[in-house]
């Protein structure tokens, strides 16, 4: 009857958050041209980036974002970026900050590799150090990871595996204590940090 009731939840889920995704695109149309417009002014290359990342069951998908970073930065390799990173653009640090380089992200949400709740898809780099030190990350895998978690809003910014490791702490009680209330609470923070412009 539980396996009934979390199957039948996750199609709710699925199907509230597309609906979710898709308004969301629509309503946002004035703002991605504004932001389309600031990228292309304020830097060089392409307005949108995307970088591989791991979702569930361990399967790789292309993650899409606003770039933020200066052009040609992605060729340094898996680097993390740093609060007051020197390779992001004035305009992307202002975009950080009000997580609208994630909008792309929606996208991702659409095409089913991603949902709006969940654990952050990391790179493949970065999870096989934190599986090192702690193996309970591969349960995170179970699920799709999210535009926003638990994590981020709790925890914030990881610039480094340590902090990855000390966030997996949140994912994990955000895994074994998911429902439709937690993600609407999660949802409300989210929206709060987007106002607020406290985003990292």
């Amino acid at each position: 009857m539980n396996l009934i009731v979390q199957n039948s939840n996750n199609i709710i889920k699925t199907v509230f958050e597309y609906f979710i995704a898709i308004s969301c695109l629509i309503l946002l149309i004035p703002v991605i041209l504004i932001l389309t417009i600031l990228i292309k002014a304020t830097g060089k290359g392409p307005v949108i980036y995307s970088q591989k990342r791991i979702g569930r069951g361990g399967k790789s998908f292309l993650i899409h974002k606003f770039r933020s970073m200066r052009c040609g930065t992605e060729e340094q390799g898996s680097l993390l970026s740093e609060k007051e990173d020197i390779r992001m653009t004035a305009f992307g640090r202002f975009m950080r900050k009000h997580k609208f380089d994630e909008i792309p992200n929606l996208i991702n949400v659409l095409k089913g590799e991603m949902s709006i709740i969940g654990p952050r898809p990391e790179q493949q780099f970065y999870i096989d150090q934190i599986i090192q030190r702690e193996p309970r990350y591969r349960e995170l895998q179970l699920i799709k990871p999210g535009i926003t978690s638990w994590g981020q809003v709790k925890y914030g910014y990881a610039s480094n595996v340590d902090e990855m490791i000390k966030r997996l702490e949140y994912d994990l009680f955000y895994l074994a204590n998911r429902s439709f209330w937690f993600d609407v609470r999660i949802a409300l923070c989210t929206i709060v940090i987007i106002f607020k412009g406290q985003g990292n």
